[in-house]
């Protein structure tokens, strides 16, 4: 006998609530990891350390700290000694619509005393030594096949061509910095580590990750302290909390903690959404079936709310044909980067439907941004004082 189209009540309500908890369990943060080389690609080899089996190493106990942290989820493009096509790797992380890909490899110099962490983030350069380093990196697509149509004439001996393929290098590019930043931070401040930057290079298997993306370049294996470190289990432990703590403080300031639902400032997100009238004046609930709107008070005191919808090393004036007609478009520039802003309140909701708009016209990476007397705040604290 089929099932009764006439569910019981306490029935309808298990539905509804298992339909919820799944709603909610999608809402993590997702982080694509990628250990980078594998299989027949060993990377950087001095020593007797393995550039391949030490990313793979500090990946997967990345992950172990990300899966059991509240909120994550956790995406691989390799668990194990494989090869994987950089394309694929990219690939791996677009599907998964990954909030961001960190990419984690080991740096070599034919000068041992090299040492010190770097966060690479994508972009064209013309700095002989970052160069190298794409160079180097991206030499491993000669590993596969038919190379030269996949990528679509991209010579990985010469990272400048990258500048002829179609880049949305400055797309994602504040978050990229931000997160780089943040990775540098805590490997200076946790571990005494040397920094030598955050920096920007044609790298291919960031090229096409569409998402704030970076690569860690954990330390110089050519140089002996340092690869000692890295390849034993205590210096794999070290490095994988660091950058694990780095994401946690990332994921916190751009999508709190948790305690609100963070989906629709994800900068990945690709999905245009329907238009949300601005209601910002009576801060009423649009009406959805048949159910009468709700007034909501969402200020918060001495908290403004935008939308960044951009940010780019060029100087746009904020009128509305460059800004697909985007009206009160406002701008500030931090010394490197010029960032755009759409909208300005107090009310949380309002800053919601703001970033829909944007989202509607055009700007899928957009994001709400809080600040406090003119400084910018993490969402996470803005939000503490919500009404």
């Amino acid at each position: 006998m089929g099932i009764s189209n006439k569910l019981k009540p306490s029935v309808l309500l298990v539905f509804i609530f298992t339909s919820i908890g799944v709603f909610a369990q999608n809402q993590k943060f997702k982080v694509t990891l990628d250990a980078g080389h594998g299989g027949k690609d060993f990377g950087a080899v001095y020593n007797g350390h393995i550039e391949k089996n030490i990313s793979l190493g500090v990946v997967q106990k990345v992950g172990k700290i990300l899966e059991s942290t509240p909120g994550f989820d956790v995406v691989y493009t390799r668990k194990s000694d494989v090869f994987i096509e950089l394309v694929e790797r990219a690939n791996i992380a677009n599907r998964a619509d990954s909030h961001i890909f960190v990419s984690i490899h080991c740096n070599a110099n034919k000068n041992s005393a090299a040492e010190g962490t770097e966060t690479y983030v994508m972009g064209m350069t013309k700095n002989a030594s970052n160069l190298e380093a794409a160079k180097r990196e991206n030499d491993v697509i000669t590993m596969e096949k038919d190379y030269k149509q996949k990528y679509e004439g991209f010579d990985p001996h010469n990272p400048e061509t990258m500048i002829g393929v179609e880049l949305m290098q400055e797309e994602f590019l504040d978050n990229s910095i931000s997160l780089a930043s943040k990775i540098q931070d805590v490997f200076v401040k946790s571990l005494g580590k040397k920094s030598r930057g955050v920096k920007q290079a044609p790298y291919m298997v960031l090229h096409k990750a569409y998402m704030p993306r970076v690569l860690i370049e954990m330390g110089f294996i050519s140089n002996p302290k340092d690869g000692s470190f890295l390849d034993s289990e205590d210096g794999q432990d070290e490095m994988a909390r660091a950058i694990a703590n780095a994401i946690i403080g990332y994921k916190k300031e751009y999508f709190g903690s948790g305690n609100y639902d963070p989906a629709d400032e994800r900068p990945s997100q690709r999905i245009v959404e329907t238009p949300v009238a601005d209601t910002s004046s009576s801060n009423t609930v649009p009406v959805r079936n048949n159910v009468e709107p709700v007034v909501v008070d969402n200020s918060v005191s001495g908290v403004v709310f935008k939308v960044q919808i951009s940010a780019s090393g060029n100087k746009l004036a904020t009128t509305p044909s460059n800004f697909k007609g985007l009206s009160g478009v406002s701008i500030i520039s931090d010394g490197k980067l010029y960032k755009y802003f759409y909208g300005e309140t107090s009310n949380y909701e309002s800053a919601r439907q703001k970033l829909s708009e944007a989202k509607t016209k055009g700007f899928p990476s957009a994001y709400i941004v809080a600040f406090r007397d003119g400084q910018r705040v993490s969402l996470d604290e803005a939000l503490k004082n919500r009404r």
